[in-house]
């Protein structure tokens, strides 16, 4: 399979992304536990321009993050593998199911619960980490495969995204949203009369974050919505969007992402670890990362293969896929945003962040090792 030169651009720049993230959260996890651990701790909590520094790495800046996924997923859908159905398929029912059953098991748990607003935390993949790891097997891994992880994971990004969006907006302000939809609806028009200037979308897309922030959703659904509002035209090299998906992948993969990492593993890890999986909410977490993900994703791969759905790629087979489903287990960033949503209790946020960094790695080595000898049979 010949791979585009934006996908390798975008492929190599998260496999280094997932190398410095990793290196980042190393870091941070030593300086939380370090002597100087109240001065970092308190460093992201300053305060600038009335908000601390790290609303503005989570709410700001991460916006501009999905914005990259937005560009992403757009580019997949009109020109990409998401773009045949067949094709489609088979990603689509594999992120389906790596957000369903772990969401279902971690409900098993906390149903009922004041935790079961954790719900969401198990279901997210982390792009930059997953693509990482598979990056470390070198060229012994099929351009099929790393299209259908990356596939995969762009879709439980989306899944990631509505359920922000639907379940995790506490208050709703019906005039700040309609000023913000508004303000998307004018975007897209400019684009639709061939407007190519990125100056009015990027200052139009400030205020659409500025509103959706007020409107009680989210404001890194804003990003979304701006990637569709850009202009694709025929995805060309000098199109809007193709430009601005180049121009933003160096500095979300080196700036914001290992900001975010730093921001958010701050943790103290304190004499309790030993009994951090008997809380169900962590267990739920636990298990949905480590179990639920290969399961939720070979399970319904092979169902929509075998209900004649989706077709499987030549080069690869089920135990690969099962691999990958490991893989898909590496939450970190998008799992650690969503606990930074479902949670107030920063003792819960707390466990939580350290469960998903543990579980991450487990699902992250053993994903590396089960590849590992399932393509050095292939070889």
């Amino acid at each position: 399979m010949r791979l585009t030169k934006l996908f390798h651009e975008f492929f190599e720049s998260e496999k280094v992304g997932g190398l410095i993230l990793i290196a980042c959260t190393a870091v941070s996890l030593l300086l939380a536990n370090s002597a100087w651990a109240d001065s970092y701790i308190h460093f992201w909590h300053t305060d600038l321009g009335g908000k601390p520094i790290e609303f503005w790495i989570n709410d700001g800046l991460m916006a501009i993050f999905f914005l990259l996924i937005g560009l992403e997923l757009e580019r997949e859908i009109y020109i990409g593998e998401l773009s045949n159905f067949k094709n489609a398929a088979l990603p689509i029912f594999a992120a389906l199911g790596g957000m369903l059953v772990p969401a279902g098991i971690y409900l098993g748990l906390n149903f009922g619960t004041a935790t079961q607003s954790g719900a969401g935390i198990p279901m997210a993949t982390d792009i930059a980490f997953a693509l990482g790891v598979l990056s470390l097997l070198g060229n012994r891994v099929p351009a099929s495969l790393k299209v259908f992880l990356t596939a995969l994971a762009v879709i439980d990004d989306l899944g990631a995204i509505l359920v922000i969006a639907i379940f995790y907006t506490d208050s709703l302000s019906l005039p700040d949203l309609g000023l913000a939809l508004g303000i998307f609806g004018a975007l897209y028009f400019l684009g639709r009369l061939g407007v190519r200037n990125l100056i009015p979308f990027l200052v139009g897309g400030v205020a659409l974050w500025y509103f959706m922030l007020q409107s009680g959703i989210h404001a890194t659904i804003s990003g979304v919505l701006l990637a569709f509002a850009i202009p694709f035209g025929k995805g060309g090299r000098k199109s809007t969007s193709f430009l601005l998906q180049s121009a933003l992948h160096i500095p979300v993969s080196f700036v914001i992402l290992p900001l975010f990492a730093l921001a958010n593993t701050a943790i103290v890890v304190d004499s309790g670890i030993g009994s951090l999986l008997d809380h169900s909410y962590t267990a739920g977490i636990a298990l949905g990362l480590i179990l639920g993900k290969p399961i939720g994703i070979w399970l319904f791969s092979k169902l929509s293969v075998v209900m004649g759905w989706a077709r499987l790629p030549e080069d690869f087979g089920w135990s690969t896929i099962c691999g990958v489903g490991f893989l898909g287990g590496i939450g970190f960033t998008m799992s650690i945003f969503i606990t930074l949503l479902a949670f107030d209790d920063s003792e819960h946020i707390g466990h939580s962040k350290l469960v998903i960094l543990i579980s991450s790695l487990v699902a992250g080595l053993v994903g590396f090792v089960w590849l590992k000898k399932t393509l050095a049979r292939k070889a």
